[in-house]
């Protein structure tokens, strides 16, 4: 059985008329989206054993190989890769690394990191896989309600970046789309105002911010603008209630969260109409979700640390991949009729502090902030050593409120006590305007354990 080879499916359109891109798969029952998986994953390792040098030698060193997986919960037998033996397999076999199962001449996309934790680390695709890639962003773009009638304007960094292709998702279901990519805001707001686009993506925290920018030169979002969906990606806030309420009362428009990783491709999982978790492509993904101490599977529902095993990608298998994310996992029947996993995502391992023994996540404060009227919802943490304990302290600007700073830090810091289960330190109130902005990921979270 070849590497794309699987069990029969019945035959779909390439596109629904509806709500679904390809309704065969994305409604297939769990058994046999798992006898798919199952079949997949086989082919898939035998694939990785055979071409790749690095899983060679990795599967033998953990006495395991293709004929070793007989059911989908034989995958724990075989090792972890994560972003470090990422870095150290193409530092040890430039360009693309031993850990490529294909040759070069057979790569045509090439992704990169953004290296913000690090070397910035290459993501390469065959034509095939580029082709299913974007065929799941189609998928995705079709569940969150996106059609030929809509006009779309790509809001992502082109450079290197691995959602900057999403674009061609967009335009296989027929949108109208516009390539403006990472621009400065004047200019996007000038595209959004001369094409009336009604579809865009960016990140939580730009979509924010381009919208106060917006309302700070006199155009109101909701009555000057198009935008009638907008889909985020890049940070938890498209699923934080607060965070997204406040964010679709600025633009009068639904928000649909994405969740996308470099190291497999741009958009894996998004929220479908009932916006109730991430619509994981699960016949493409095999998902784990694992306490991080233990490395064991916990219960759905349960948060640990997302695993993501590829099914089908030929230039550069991913088995068993450690993400870093703190999600928890839905397998049961969303009411949109899709039977693939759903997941929500709290945060990340390397993100997360731990206060008086609790864990504490920038999405928890997120919420917090969010939630709060007489806030703009801007915020920075700063997390300190403090007599060989851990503290946390939040910088929080103001809204249009009239009460005073010290009552509005008391009301913070009381709500992050009841919600977090810590009180911060303490909370300055900053004018709106203070604190940086970012046309990309926010950086919330100022470290300062262990210095001096």
């Amino acid at each position: 059985m070849g590497i794309l080879e699987s069990p029969p499916i019945a035959a779909a359109p390439a596109a629904e008329a509806g709500r679904y891109w390809n309704a065969a798969i994305e409604t297939l029952p769990r058994p046999q989206l798992e006898a798919l998986q199952l079949a997949r994953l086989r082919s898939h390792l035998d694939f990785a054993y055979r071409h790749s040098p690095y899983y060679r030698q990795a599967f033998d060193a953990a006495g395991v190989g293709p004929e070793t997986l007989r059911s989908l919960a034989d995958l724990r037998h075989f090792p972890f890769v994560n972003k470090a033996i990422e870095r150290e397999r193409q530092a040890a076999a430039p360009l693309l690394g031993d850990m490529l199962a294909v040759p070069e001449r057979d790569v045509v996309f090439v992704s990169a990191s953004s290296g913000s934790t690090g070397v910035p680390t290459l993501s390469p695709f065959t034509a095939a896989d580029f082709e299913t890639f974007q065929d799941n962003q189609a998928r995705l773009f079709r569940a969150a309600g996106v059609t030929a009638d809509d006009r779309y304007v790509h809001a992502l960094n082109f450079t290197l970046f691995v959602g900057g292709p999403d674009v061609i998702g967009a335009q296989k279901l027929g949108a109208l789309c516009f390539w403006a990519g990472a621009v400065p805001s004047d200019r996007l707001l000038y595209i959004l105002q001369t094409f009336r686009p009604t579809v865009t993506w960016t990140t939580p925290s730009y979509a924010w911010h381009l919208g106060e920018t917006a309302r700070a030169q006199g155009i109101d979002p909701a009555r000057d603008l198009a935008i009638r969906k907008i889909i985020v990606a890049g940070e938890p806030g498209g699923s934080i209630p607060a965070t997204r309420a406040a964010i679709e009362r600025i633009w009068d428009a639904q928000l649909f969260d994405f969740y996308g990783i470099s190291d497999i491709y741009g958009a894996c999982a998004g929220m479908c109409e009932a916006r109730d978790g991430l619509h994981l492509v699960e016949d493409d993904i095999l998902l784990e979700v694992l306490d991080p101490a233990t490395l064991e599977p916990v219960p759905d529902g349960t948060p640990g640390e997302m695993v993501l095993t590829t099914l089908t990608k030929a230039a550069r298998p991913m088995i068993r991949f450690r993400t870093g994310d703190i999600v928890t996992a839905d397998r049961s029947p969303c009411r949109c009729g899709r039977t693939h996993a759903r997941i929500r995502v709290t945060g990340r391992i390397d993100d997360m502090f731990i206060v008086n023994g609790v864990n504490v996540f920038p999405s928890d404060i997120e919420f917090v902030i969010r939630s709060l009227p007489g806030l703009n919802g801007e915020f920075r943490i700063t997390v300190a050593d403090e007599r060989h304990l851990t503290r946390y302290s939040l910088e929080v600007e103001r809204g249009e409120s009239t009460e005073s700073d010290a009552a509005l830090a008391e009301r913070i810091a009381h709500d992050a006590k009841t919600r977090l289960g810590v009180r911060p330190r303490a909370v300055t109130i900053l004018a709106p305007g203070s604190l940086p902005r970012t046309t990309h990921k926010a950086r919330r979270v100022v470290d300062l354990r262990g210095q001096a």
